[in-house]
């Protein structure tokens, strides 16, 4: 993960930097200059802090919506149409950086292990699978019984019944974070993967029976 910074966490001087347009100093928050208006680069901050949010797993995703919105509609790079080829560069970087921002965050897997690396306990390299070996042959029955399934009724409780892993594993991964568990938040990301990939397929499968 590039190198972010989280404004609570910085010192003053670590939160203002100076304009490129007219040298003036600029909150590392800003959008603009506070002295001439110009539009600034995205500063590295965090998912979380560039949309306005608390670093924290359980994020209220109207509210998420909402701020990507508002900010999107701030730094459009069609309101640049006629400025300067640099601000028109710049207004488009920022517009990725809150698109790649809100991306990252209204997806509660790509949420949890974004907020992993945020708060230093990433997920290690490779560590794609679950190693769990109750859940891995959970993980295994439920193929079995995926494969198997012939009708809508077959499907509906295979889906009620991920729908339900899926909502368990979520309050779980919420509590580990509140707990600052992050070791346990590792290891419950990946179950939280896993039946969400079984729970997509499970509908998709529906999805052509119908």
């Amino acid at each position: 993960m590039s190198e972010v910074i989280n404004p609570a966490d910085a010192t003053a001087a670590d939160q203002v930097h100076p304009c490129w347009s007219c040298k003036g100093p600029v909150d590392r928050r800003a959008l603009f200059c506070h002295t001439c208006s110009a539009v600034q680069p995205p500063s590295p901050l965090d998912h979380f802090t560039r949309l306005g949010l608390t670093p924290r797993f359980d994020v209220d995703l109207a509210e998420l919506e909402r701020n990507y919105f508002r900010f999107q509609r701030i730094v459009h790079p069609d309101r640049f149409a006629a400025k300067s080829a640099r601000e028109k560069a710049l207004s488009q970087a920022q517009a990725v950086a809150f698109n790649d921002a809100y991306e990252s965050l209204k997806h509660p897997v790509t949420r949890a292990l974004y907020l992993l690396e945020v708060m230093g306990a990433p997920l290690p390299r490779g560590e794609h699978t679950v190693k769990d070996p109750a859940l891995l042959m959970a993980a295994l029955q439920d193929r079995e019984a995926l494969d198997d399934a012939k009708t809508l009724a077959d499907i509906d409780a295979l889906i009620a019944k991920s729908q339900q892993a899926f909502d368990k594993t979520m309050a779980t991964l919420s509590g580990h974070f509140a707990a600052q568990e992050f070791k346990s938040a590792q290891l419950a990301v990946l179950r939280l993967r896993y039946v969400e990939k079984l729970l997509e397929e499970a509908r998709i499968r529906r999805a052509k029976l119908v």
